[in-house]
């Protein structure tokens, strides 16, 4: 047998190896997709990964498949570098001649494939591990459906839109500033009565209020015309507010993003040199830096402050209950000067009051109890309202932070540079309209108008000042409405100021946040399927009846000319 090896040509015991090599490589192949799928969590059984007893037994077969893996790839290295070494004896026996000619794949390219095979499942089983295989299945048919929702969707043309914006939005509109100015008046008195009955040794210290929101950003479309105004308060002497929001925390869950806690203390707790707080005075002897009233409350009467039980912590539950009792008492010292009653509105919201007239009219506005963050013009919300179908529970302890005042500031700094009767706050009018339209007929949806603030403020500092021109109004609604659905297909909203390195240094925002990670508002249709599908749906819907709201709404198209003049913004 061996003389017959010897007098063998070369070439021909070099395809003989060809031919023995190339079904070892097909076998090593099989081999090792066969022990990667056995390896795969997929086949264990689904409940075992949810009893406790069981996990164990799973871990240990799992490091088993990961060591016989481990074994297996050891040998088939081993004999790859005993083929190689016999191979190269081969081809020193072959002709150079030979050599040129066109040859079949090596053998070693099955075994390259095989290990390429490995790492691919190997990458599979990391993505099971880490549930990301459920999330991209689950999605499939959601971004299958959203990125054609807006492509064959003719909006109406420019005259139809503007004849649509007057009728529709500015006639319902149109004594915005009235009802501001009436509200402000009331409310000033109504928080001066609040001063006068308080115990300004004991309570809270109210400040002036603040308009925010859509009334005082000029684009409010949805009856009732309600009024938001912000009250900061402040504890009495010689207690104060130390805040602390999740940017300077290490790590926070991602629910409390946008979050922070309030700390009442002691105003003088870091006087530094002065020692009467920690050493006893006599009776005859008195701190010239702190007076005999500022004496520490025993930790069984922060409840006074308005804290958590057992906590240094503002409770917002508790601020709500005091600031309806104090408003109470303050329209019942004033209430003889008015002809109208006043009532709470809502009762989970703190300030959520009604003005009713006796012709039966009625004007709704919200007073809203708010903490000042630091030095800056950023504020911790008590009650911030939320979309209950994405209402997360959150502790009484934990306030949201609320960019109002920044908001309305920087709407205000861009519509000076923009040109004379821009549609910017137009296209979000329609917007609103339109989407507010279509959840009475098809049910509330997750998607808020802040979210659609949002993306108006997104364009206006992504796009140039000069495209936001009247007779642009058609384009800058379309863009809006390719904006939100490429936020909805990828689930991913960021806040405007949260994490915004390009925010005006006009504005002053605090450093902090700017340098926040971005907070994603559309985070909670990650977590809330149901949520997801029904906004989605709501927006397709509103989509196709665009034309159709639009046209309801409309009469007749007015004049050129008289187009021109529909665009004016009520100050």
């Amino acid at each position: 047998m061996s003389k017959l090896w010897l007098c063998c040509n070369p070439r021909d015991s070099y395809q003989t190896w060809e031919g023995i090599a190339m079904p070892a490589g097909i076998f090593r192949v099989c081999l090792v997709v066969i022990t990667a799928i056995v390896n795969h969590p997929l086949l264990f059984p689904k409940e075992n990964a949810t009893v406790p007893e069981y996990a164990e037994d799973i871990i240990q077969k799992m490091k088993a498949h990961e060591e016989n893996l481990r074994l297996e790839q050891l040998r088939l290295e081993q004999e790859i570098a005993r083929q190689e070494a016999t191979l190269k004896t081969l081809e020193k026996a072959t002709k150079p001649e030979e050599q040129n000619n066109k040859e079949p794949l090596p053998w070693d390219l099955w075994s390259a494939m095989s290990m390429v095979i490995f790492l691919l499942l190997e990458l599979w089983r990391q993505d099971y591990q880490d549930g990301g295989w459920q999330e991209s299945a689950s999605e499939e048919d959601d971004m299958a459906v959203l990125g054609k929702a807006f492509k064959g969707v003719a909006l109406p043309d420019k005259a139809a839109l503007a004849n649509f914006y007057e009728r529709c939005i500015l006639g319902a509109t149109g004594d915005m500033a009235r009802k501001r100015e009436l509200v402000e008046g009331f409310a000033d008195d109504l928080l001066e009565a609040l001063r006068s009955v308080c115990n300004r040794d004991a309570d809270m210290e109210v400040e002036e209020s603040i308009g925010v929101g859509s009334m005082y950003e000029n684009w409010r479309v949805h009856k009732p015309l309600v009024c938001d105004l912000i009250v900061p308060f402040t504890p009495p002497e010689p207690y104060c507010f130390r805040s602390q929001t999740w940017c300077s925390r290490e790590s926070v869950p991602p629910d409390k993003q946008g979050y922070g806690t309030i700390k009442v203390c002691r105003a003088d707790e870091d006087a530094a040199g002065c020692i009467c707080g920690k050493t006893k005075l006599g009776e005859d002897m008195l701190c010239l830096l702190h007076s005999q009233t500022n004496q520490t409350r025993r930790s069984g009467e922060m409840e006074d402050l308005l804290c958590f039980k057992n906590t240094q912590y503002l409770d917002a539950d508790q601020v709500m209950k005091w600031f309806q009792i104090a408003i109470t008492k303050s329209w019942n010292k004033i209430s003889h000067k008015y002809e109208f009653d006043l009532t709470f509105n809502l009762l989970d919201s703190p300030g959520a009051l009604k003005i009713k007239f006796r012709s039966g009219k009625s004007i709704a506005f919200n007073l809203t109890p708010v903490v000042q963050c630091e030095d800056s013009d950023a504020y911790f919300i008590s009650h911030f309202p939320r979309s209950s179908l994405m209402a997360d529970p959150v502790s009484s302890t934990d306030w949201f932070v609320t960019f109002a005042v920044y908001e309305r500031r920087f709407i205000h700094s861009v519509s000076k540079k923009l040109p004379a009767s821009a549609c910017h706050l137009s296209c979000l009018q329609i917007l609103s309209f339109l989407h507010g339209k279509q959840c009475s007929l098809t049910g509330p949806s997750s998607l808020t108008n802040y979210h659609l603030k949002t993306v108006m403020l997104h364009l206006l500092q992504t796009r140039p000042y000069q495209d936001w021109a009247s007779e642009n109004l058609e384009v800058r609604l379309q863009d809006m409405l390719k904006f939100l659905e490429k936020s909805l297909q990828e689930k991913k909203l960021c806040h405007f100021f949260i994490g915004n390195r390009k925010v005006p240094e006009v504005l002053n925002f605090p450093v902090v946040f700017q340098k926040a990670e971005p907070l994603n508002l559309f985070r909670p249709f990650v977590l809330h399927r149901d949520a997801y599908r029904k906004t989605v749906d709501t927006f397709h819907e509103m989509l196709r009846n665009t034309s159709a709201l639009i046209n309801e709404y409309t009469v007749h198209i007015p004049s050129v000319g008289h187009t021109n003049m529909l665009h004016k913004e009520s100050l």
